[in-house]
């Protein structure tokens, strides 16, 4: 496997309306890396894309064939009849999903339907989730999406302890910082 995920001239459009040009960067697959830039130049496609999500139009990728991505979508994206803990759970096990959803402080909401949870809430069941499932590098797209202070700091610290390279989407310098030391990417 590359240490590095090689993104050479990616471009994708949607409907006659290019969001990604010929875009290249080499990212880390060590420690932080925060991808920015204004709203609509393509941060998102390119998780996407990199995901597999997507196909792009032109350009190749290198460095993402036999990984095991774990993803916080901007959406919490979770199964309105599932718990909590069932949530969690989705690829993983009942045990790592506890163990997720403890260390994010929601031990006493495990039983709770996404319709009887904050959308704080539901946003760390979200990722609860990515962290139980165990894959070897962590996207996340606006993670902290209505958290309060005191909970992303929660969330960053249970990120980080998963030891694991992070690629994250944020417009919040004090966001980013929540992660300590990290590289960043510019898209525009």
């Amino acid at each position: 496997m590359h240490d590095v995920i090689s993104v050479k001239n990616v471009s994708k459009s949607f409907g006659g309306h290019a969001v990604l040009r010929g875009f290249s960067a080499e990212i880390p697959l060590c420690g932080i890396t925060v991808l920015r830039g204004s709203s609509g130049v393509g941060k998102t496609t390119l998780f996407r894309v990199l995901l597999g999500l997507e196909k792009p139009d032109a350009g190749e990728i290198a460095g993402m064939s036999g990984r095991k991505p774990a993803v916080v979508f901007q959406e919490a994206r979770l199964m309105p009849w599932a718990t909590a803990l069932e949530n969690a759970a989705l690829g993983s096990d009942e045990a790592r999903a506890t163990a997720a959803l403890e260390k994010l402080g929601l031990d006493e909401s495990l039983c709770l339907l996404p319709r009887e949870l904050s959308g704080g809430m539901k946003r760390r069941v979200a990722i609860a989730r990515a962290l139980a499932y165990q894959g070897d590098i962590l996207f996340l797209d606006e993670p902290f999406t209505g958290l309060d202070d005191e909970n992303k700091r929660i969330a960053a610290r249970a990120m980080l302890e998963a030891h694991i390279p992070i690629l994250v989407i944020t417009h919040d310098d004090a966001e980013a910082e929540l992660f300590g030391e990290y590289c960043e990417i510019v898209i525009d």
